[in-house]
């Protein structure tokens, strides 16, 4: 894969991490629904204005409207609402490092896709890693006996489960125009979040200059472009090359956690992170394949 596609997936690892500190900023005065059908239509709304301005082809692909129902649900309605939801109990930091589970999530599900990349030892050992990472994640919350804790770390494991069903979903839509794609997305994740947020918050509410700047923020850029990418990258390098894009967000999430919002991570959080980086490396296989071309290289420079 080449220079310019890493890039563009480290970029938009950073662009996703922020998104958890824009959450904790939103739930200071809006409710956590409201935040996620506000980020999905800014997104759509983004997404649209592209689409004009390029005069692109808007017809839906023949026989789809169901599937791109569930990947609207899937990528965008669920997960976007299980982060917000799962942050009223859990540092913006400790959120980014389970959102790193999303490749463990894809390899797991991959593997019994019809269709779906088969996994290697490798890969498994990742995901072996990743559960270690969850497990470390959770002794504050056992040792403090923080029963909110204990259920936002289960709640939010949902979010990457989401996430490897939609890469998945997304395989039958080859040839399809992947910015069209993303724009129905959001469009129908907001039509499924605005019955449910007008039942359960009501019309937010929003008074303070730094509410609508996270929200701008986590719409147009988290959400609008940073999916345009998404979609435009996932069929030239591949869902599980694209999930390597949460080897970056955690640390982005942690860092602005850190020092945006003033929060402390313990040191279990910081060794399930690192359990959580080592299964991602394993899944990616880049280490590996290195390590066992070095000796060969080895080899023939010292002959």
């Amino acid at each position: 894969m080449s220079l310019k596609y890493w890039a563009m997936i480290a970029g938009l690892g950073i662009i996703w991490g922020t998104s958890f500190a824009m959450n904790e900023i939103l739930l200071r005065e809006i409710g956590p629904l409201s935040i996620s059908m506000g980020r999905v239509l800014l997104g759509a709304a983004f997404c649209w204005a592209f689409v004009f301005a390029t005069g692109r082809d808007k017809s839906l692909p023949s026989g789809k409207i169901i599937a791109l129902f569930l990947l609207g649900a899937t990528n965008f309605a669920l997960p976007l609402a299980i982060y917000p939801i799962s942050q009223a109990h859990l540092a913006s930091g400790v959120a980014g490092i389970m959102n790193g589970l999303t490749p463990v999530a894809v390899v797991i599900i991959s593997q019994f896709w019809p269709g779906g990349e088969r996994a290697n030892v490798a890969k498994f050992t990742g995901v072996t890693f990743g559960f270690l990472g969850i497990y470390l994640l959770a002794i504050p919350s056992f040792a403090a006996g923080d029963k909110s804790e204990l259920w936002a770390l289960l709640i939010i494991l949902v979010a990457p489960i989401s996430y490897g069903v939609s890469l998945n979903i997304m395989r039958q839509f080859k040839g399809y125009d992947p910015i069209m794609l993303v724009t129905y997305a959001l469009s129908l994740a907001t039509v499924l979040l605005a019955p449910l947020v007008l039942w359960r918050e009501g019309l937010p509410v929003i008074t303070q200059a730094a509410t609508w700047a996270a929200l701008a923020w986590i719409g147009f850029v988290a959400t609008g472009f940073a999916f345009i990418c998404l979609y435009w990258l996932v069929p030239r390098v591949g869902g599980t090359n694209m999930s390597t894009a949460t080897f970056i967000a955690p640390v982005s999430a942690i860092l602005l956690g850190v020092f945006l919002l003033g929060e402390v991570l313990e040191t279990a959080h910081l060794l399930g992170m690192a359990a959580i980086f080592c299964g991602m490396l394993m899944i990616d296989g880049r280490i590996i394949k290195l390590l066992r071309r070095t000796p060969a290289s080895d080899t023939q420079s010292n002959g």
